[in-house]
């Protein structure tokens, strides 16, 4: 007969204590392109980030099978997308399912962020162009017909 107690192990995660029996425990994702994922990132040093993710792609490449994720990532300074190639080589990011209890990406919040970033880049642009009609009213005298 089996000793149990072979089989369970104690494991802390974050000062959690969780007895695991090893003949059960098995952890298996099932991803498909569309799926809203959570990929941790470590930042530098010691720091991580947990950032909101959205599997694009699998790509079934011979020698190294990857999967593409698209990342949302927003703070005070604005918005960003990256994308990320995960596999086998990929170090420090972890991914892992949303699940169905946990807010997903809010599709309105996400456009209302991105449609600032937009208006800002569009002011940085209209700033750019009042000072080069500027430049080219007051200072343009001081050169030779030069086409601009």
């Amino acid at each position: 007969m089996e000793n149990q107690n072979e089989n369970i192990r104690t494991i802390e995660i974050n000062g959690i204590k969780l007895e695991v029996d090893l003949r059960t425990a098995k952890r298996i994702d099932q991803f498909k392109v569309g799926d809203n994922v959570k990929v941790l990132k470590k930042n530098g040093g010691n720091s991580f980030s947990v950032v909101a993710g959205v599997i694009i792609d699998f790509v079934n490449f011979k020698e190294l099978p990857t999967i593409q994720i698209a990342t949302f990532e927003s703070d005070y300074f604005g918005s960003k997308i990256d994308f990320l190639n995960f596999n086998s080589k990929t170090e420090d990011i972890e991914i892992c399912a949303v699940s169905e209890h946990e807010l997903v990406l809010e599709k309105n919040r996400v456009i209302d962020k991105l449609n600032a970033e937009i208006e800002k880049e569009k002011n940085k642009i209209d700033e750019l162009e009042t000072k080069k009609r500027y430049f080219l009213e007051h200072f343009g005298k001081y050169f030779k017909d030069e086409n601009v």
